[in-house]
This record gives structure tokens, C-alpha cells and sequence, in this order.
């Protein structure tokens, strides 16, 4: 990290500014009504070197890329928080700390993973202490705190949800555990979710909380103090099933967070509605292709102290999200020009 990068992400002002979108974005969550749909559209800075190979150099590089478009955090209508989101192995981070083959292909930064061999039930916590893929995660968040920066944000690698990771690490095989042989599948599902749990807590104790984001931050920057999962697995589940199984892991990793936070949804699961009404840590819902299509179901059937975090597509543009919403609950992930007015009445 260069003198100028220093001095540009230390700075007060931007600093100020930053806070003053968040206390808009705390005002949004608190149930206050604005003017405008908030907007959100970050910016991340990226290194050159090899994550894998160099994380404190990648780091760096990162944070003189991010200084060179600070200027984004000025824009007084779109919040463009400054941020540094890894990203490690991708989606597969947490498979890779329970020994699964995690390998990249090609395409740079396309990881996957291959089902574990071993049947659903005897999973065992990892050895934190000497996980090199946890090491790796933790000296990057380590070298973001040393550098002592105060203006950008520091994104979670993908830490999930127990029943993503369970799909990662075993496939359709948990889903007939979960009829066949429940004992194991509570097991396994358990397991996972305590390692997510340790590793939430982690960060929460070691990283600035007003500067501590979830990942792909960028279009879910949430107010310090909320959490993330993923849910996209769920829509292959009954609410039966996600109820018995996998509501209480997700309740208990957001309730680890102040404010409860965030799931993730990308495909059909508004079956289970129903049950994240019930969840006062469900806060905000974040809808990007297939989910999107959905919103008026989010929209009219869940609290309406939930917070509904939208990417536009071509199944649900900007014009149609104002319709369903009337801009009220709402924010926009796009990079928009100008922020549509909130109607007087949703």
C-alpha cells in the first residue's frame, strides 16, 4: 500500500460520507420512509498477485486499486461503499475446510467441488489451529485490520448456510438422509453450522464492526451489525423439511448479529414464507434472478418490517419493482443514475 492509498483511505470526509449513507440505510431499516428508493452500487478493489500465494501483497494491491475510485463514495444519491471482498475458493471456502476436493477451473476464479465419498453422518469438525484454508482467509483479514485503514468495508469470504455447504459436500444424498436416516443428516447439518457459527464469530471479534460486511457486498451492503446466509438450496426443500431441518441453523447463525441480517435467494423459494415471517433475525431478503420474479410475494406476504433487497432483471426491471413496492421497504442494487421517488403510499 502506497503513501497516497494511505492517505486517500484514511480520510475524514470520506469517512463522513460513508457514515452518512449508512445512517440513511439504518433509517431504511428502522422503518423510516424516505423520499427516494435507496440505491445501492459498490465498488471493489482488486490486487493483481496470487490470493492464494500472496494474501498480504493481494491485500495491498487491493486497497491502491480501491483508492483510485474513492471518488465513488461522494455520490450523494447512490451508495458506492469502497470494499475489498476476496472471495477465496468462492462458494466452496467451508467445503475445502471439511476436506472436499475444491479445484478452480479454467476460467479464473470458477471454483468447484466434488462430493465428499463418505456417507452423511460421520462429518467432524475441522482443526482450526492448522486449516490452511481458514489461515488464509484469516491473515487476509488480518492484513486488512494491520493496514489500519477507515474508509473501506472488508467482505466475509462465502460463509453460507449449513444446507448449502451439505449440498456442496454430499449432493442429493443429504436430502434422502434427510427422509432415511434423519439422525445422520442432523448430524452432519449441525456440524457445519457450528463451524459457520466460529468462523461469524471470529470476525466479529477481530474485524471493526463499521467495517465488517457480509460478502458480494457490493449489491448487499447491510448497516453494521447484520449478518448474511446464503438460501439457495432451499427451494429443494418442503417447508416441512426446511423447518425441521434447517430454520433453526440459519436463526442461529444470524442471531449472532445485533441486528439479525440477510438471506440470500436466487431461485423459487417462497414456500417457505411462511416461516421466515416467523424469524425476527430474518431481516432482509435478497432477491436476484429467479427470486426476483417473485417479489410481490416478498413483498405483500412477509412483515412489513423486512427489508427487501432487489437486483433488477429482465423478468423484474426498475418500472416493475416500483409498481410492486411503491419504493417503500426497498433497495435497489443497480448502478442507477438517479434513485426513483418512494410513493406516497405502497
Amino acid at each position: 500500500m502506497n503513501r497516497r492509498t494511505r492517505c486517500i483511505l484514511r480520510d475524514a470526509g470520506l469517512v463522513e460520507a460513508r457514515e452518512a449513507q449508512f445512517a440513511r440505510l439504518k433509517a431504511l431499516f428502522a422503518g423510516r420512509t424516505a423520499d427516494h428508493v435507496f440505491v445501492l452500487c459498490g465498488v471493489s478493489g482488486s490486487g493483481r498477485c496470487d490470493l492464494y500465494a500472496e494474501p498480504e501483497r493481494w491485500l495491498d494491491e487491493a486497497l491502491d486499486d480501491l483508492a483510485e475510485k474513492a471518488d465513488a463514495l461522494s455520490d450523494p444519491l447512490v451508495f458506492r461503499p469502497l470494499l475489498v471482498n476476496p472471495w477465496p475458493y468462492g462458494v466452496h471456502f467451508i467445503d475445502r475446510m471439511f476436506g472436499a476436493d475444491v479445484y478452480e477451473l479454467r476460467e479464473r476464479g470458477n471454483w468447484q467441488a466434488r462430493a465428499l465419498s463418505a456417507p452423511v453422518g460421520r462429518l467432524a469438525m475441522p482443526d482450526f489451529d492448522n486449516d490452511p484454508t481458514w489461515g488464509l482467509a484469516r491473515r487476509i483479514a488480518e492484513a486488512f485490520v494491520a493496514a489500519g485503514v477507515t474508509v473501506p468495508l472488508l467482505s466475509a469470504p462465502v460463509l453460507s448456510s449449513a444446507l448449502n455447504i451439505g449440498m456442496n459436500l454430499y449432493g442429493q444424498e443429504l436430502l434422502v438422509a434427510m427422509m432415511a436416516d434423519p439422525k445422520a443428516a442432523h448430524h452432519d447439518l449441525r456440524i457445519i453450522n457450528e463451524v459457520i457459527c466460529t468462523l461469524h464469530r471470529w470476525f466479529l471479534g477481530n474485524v471493526p464492526a463499521e467495517q465488517w460486511q457480509m460478502v458480494a457486498a457490493v449489491g448487499r451492503t447491510q448497516p453494521p451489525g447484520y449478518g448474511q446466509i446464503c438460501g439457495c438450496s432451499c427451494q429443494l426443500l418442503s417447508p416441512e423439511l426446511y423447518r425441521e431441518f434447517i430454520a433453526p441453523l440459519d436463526n442461529e447463525v444470524l442471531s449472532l448479529y445485533p441486528g439479525g441480517g440477510m438471506i440470500h435467494l436466487c431461485g423459487a423459494h417462497t414456500q417457505h414464507v411462511s416461516v421466515w415471517r416467523e424469524l425476527a433475525s430474518f431481516k432482509a431478503f435478497q432477491l436476484n434472478d429467479r427470486a426476483a420474479e417473485d417479489l410481490g410475494v416478498y413483498f405483500n406476504e412477509l412483515r412489513d418490517d423486512r427489508i427487501l433487497y432487489v437486483n433488477p432483471c429482465n423478468a423484474m426491471p426498475v418500472e416493475r419493482i416500483m409498481q410492486i413496492t411503491g419504493g417503500h421497504r426497498l433497495v435497489i442494487a443497480a448502478d442507477l443514475k438517479r434513485p426513483p421517488r418512494v410513493s406516497a403510499r405502497a
